[in-house]
């Protein structure tokens, strides 16, 4: 089976990094089915393995991609006949930035009437958000949560669903623009860590009080930074490298990165009682599944009550995939980014 796909072919620009191709599918598994793809998101995993920063993905040349819009066109099994044609939010295990895409049964979800690019929002990040924030640790009312990149795909379903939890919510952004941004989500606080050292201004609107929760997608010397803010019983999740982007030094700015972050000792955290959670959704995928479909399912639910709203970035054409890379990786992006095939 021949699809065209947007192929990672080598490391580096995003203008030198990928190329038109036609490749082949592999069969259709019994509990699989082949997607007619409309669009797909782009996340900043996909900058990472561009940039050869993602271990996780796969050899050159491959497709990336983990969500995508469209018609199911196949099924592995005639017992799942009645899905063909069907349109669907799905996630796949890279393969996303091709026209044709197959994936698992357990990872699509009908959607019927939404445009693509407001649902895109649903898959990888929201359900990353919602793990987080709902799944694995339940976020309290009157916990005071930071949340790092609030204005970025992750950050700002965190901002809301931190709000529905009842929670005071810090942003931190990178602009004027993100900062309005958050406050109409519902941030309680902003913080331009452009003008000043975000920690110093969180110590200032904590007046004495602690964090109980971090959301980070950066790393590096925020990790540090986040623990001593962090109170009792206070949690830091961290589910980012976006740090490691800015980097230019090969494998001396990967030790950088790790050194910045520091050794922190298992005692160390049982004695102040706070917890580390780091979280790679494409385990969570890969070795519990159920988790993902759960947390996709709660996510549609609350979008469809009107509780969460995703934020719409910009929309390209597959043409211009390299145009669409360079807005998400300049860190200026908003909301989902999303590529459509025409």
């Amino acid at each position: 089976m021949k699809t065209n796909a947007i192929v990672l072919s080598k490391i580096g620009s995003a203008s030198h990094a990928f190329s038109n191709q036609e490749i082949t599918l592999p069969a259709l598994k019994p509990d699989e089915v082949l997607i007619d793809s409309e669009a797909f998101g782009l996340n900043y995993a996909d900058v990472m393995a561009r940039r050869g920063l993602y271990k996780e993905a796969p050899p050159l040349p491959c497709v990336i991609g983990y969500e995508l819009v469209g018609k199911i066109i196949d099924v592995g099994n005639k017992e799942h006949q009645h899905l063909i044609g069907q349109r669907v939010l799905a996630f796949s295990r890279f393969g996303a930035y091709a026209k044709l895409v197959i994936t698992k049964l357990n990872a699509i979800i009908p959607l019927p009437n939404s445009k693509a690019e407001i649902a895109m929002a649903l898959s990888t990040q929201a359900v990353t958000a919602y793990y987080m924030s709902d799944y694995i640790s339940t976020i309290r009312r009157n916990d005071i949560v930071l949340i790092h990149a609030a204005a970025g795909g992750v950050g700002s379903l965190l901002i809301q669903l931190s709000k529905l939890a009842g929670a005071i919510v810090i942003a931190k952004v990178s602009s004027d623009e993100k900062e309005e941004l958050a406050k109409r989500l519902g941030a309680d606080f902003t913080i331009n860590y452009t003008k000043k050292p975000y920690e110093v201004e969180i110590e200032s609107i904590l007046k004495g009080r602690r964090l109980d929760i971090s959301f980070n997608a950066v790393g590096g010397a925020s990790v540090k930074k986040d623990m001593r803010l962090l109170g009792s019983g206070g949690r830091l999740f961290l589910f980012g490298g976006a740090e490691l982007l800015k980097g230019r030094w090969g494998i001396f700015s990967k030790l950088s990165f790790l050194r910045k972050m520091g050794i922190i000792l298992p005692v160390a955290l049982m004695m102040r009682s706070k917890s580390i959670l780091g979280v790679n959704m494409l385990k969570i995928a890969d070795n519990k599944p159920h988790v993902i479909e759960a947390c996709m399912k709660e996510v549609m639910a609350l979008f469809e009550s009107g509780k969460l709203v995703p934020q719409v970035g910009k929309v390209y054409h597959v043409a211009d995939i390299s145009e669409a890379h360079n807005y998400l990786e300049s860190g200026k992006s908003t909301g989902k980014v999303t590529v459509f095939w025409n």
